[in-house]
């Protein structure tokens, strides 16, 4: 997979578009490609939301498709435009993954995301000291540079959760095993300042918080951490991202995405009420 270096949502809003435009011309990429004297593997990756895309390229297919001074031709252009920003992560490339910059990439452009995670605390709730700690006792072989910038990391995805240039803030709906406010990372003190953070981040408005405990029946999605990404417009397709430690696993099938839906909606069937799981945590916290 190509480094993903700035948005996927309007590459991928801008492909899907394109592709619908062609079948209604009814013309094979081999066509459009010798009518404007373009690659059919350069159409094809336009269409694929693959690589960055030339508002050239663009504008020749709206004068092909006869869509000029439209609506939808002025979106086509606002999609290129924004699908060439680069995206913040470029700044740690260093310590951004191959699957990571996707996540990340999706993650930036969602309305709501729905995540699962076990036995840790989900990214976005996690405290810089339960951060830090977690990847001195999981990845112990990084610098001290390189944990700190992967804190960085961490806290610009964060004001996601408070503020966004261009969007409201993020919709964060999390589901997490009880193993995760059980499991001890780092000190004590560590844990129970997590804890408190948890507590206060549920109460927010734009936030959920469920846990699933040992007393649930398992549900069939309960086994690995994955994050499911909701956006605005009905014609954006959710996507589903899968978290191993071999790496991300992205989802973008409709049907597949559609499952997905359902098993998180299992999940929190599953879990405890948001009221009953900050007691839960509370108790934890006071047990410190």
């Amino acid at each position: 997979m190509p480094a993903v270096t700035g948005p996927l949502v309007p590459r991928r809003r801008l492909a899907a578009e394109l592709r619908r435009l062609r079948d209604e011309a009814n013309l094979t990429l081999e066509q459009v490609g010798a009518e404007l004297m373009i690659s059919t593997s350069k159409l094809s990756r336009l269409e694929n939301a693959q690589g960055s895309p030339q508002a050239r390229d663009v504008r020749d297919l709206i004068r092909l498709y006869g869509i000029e001074g439209t609506e939808l031709a002025d979106r086509l252009l606002r999609w290129v435009q924004t699908g060439r920003r680069q995206g913040w992560w470029n700044d740690y490339s260093e310590e951004v993954t191959r699957g990571l910059d996707a996540h990340l990439a999706y993650e930036s452009d969602a309305t709501v995301a729905r995540v699962y995670t076990i036995p840790l605390i989900p990214a976005l709730l996690q405290t810089p000291e339960y951060t830090q700690a977690m990847y001195k006792s999981m990845e112990p072989w990084h610098s001290e540079r390189a944990l700190g910038e992967l804190i960085d990391i961490r806290a610009h995805r964060k004001e996601a959760l408070r503020s966004r240039e261009f969007l409201p803030p993020l919709e964060f709906i999390a589901v997490t095993h009880e193993s995760s406010v059980r499991q001890q990372v780092g000190s004590p003190e560590v844990m129970r300042s997590q804890l408190d953070a948890l507590i206060e981040a549920s109460t927010r408005s734009n936030i959920q918080l469920y846990i699933l405990p040992f007393t649930a029946q398992p549900a069939f999605t309960c086994t690995c951490m994955y994050s499911y990404f909701e956006y605005g417009e009905d014609t954006d397709q959710d996507v589903v991202h899968i978290e191993t430690h071999a790496g991300f696993r992205h989802v973008e099938d409709s049907e597949d995405v559609r499952r997905y839906r359902r098993y998180y909606d299992d999940l929190v069937a599953a879990s405890l009420t948001m009221d009953k799981s900050r007691s839960v945590i509370r108790e934890l916290r006071d047990g410190l």
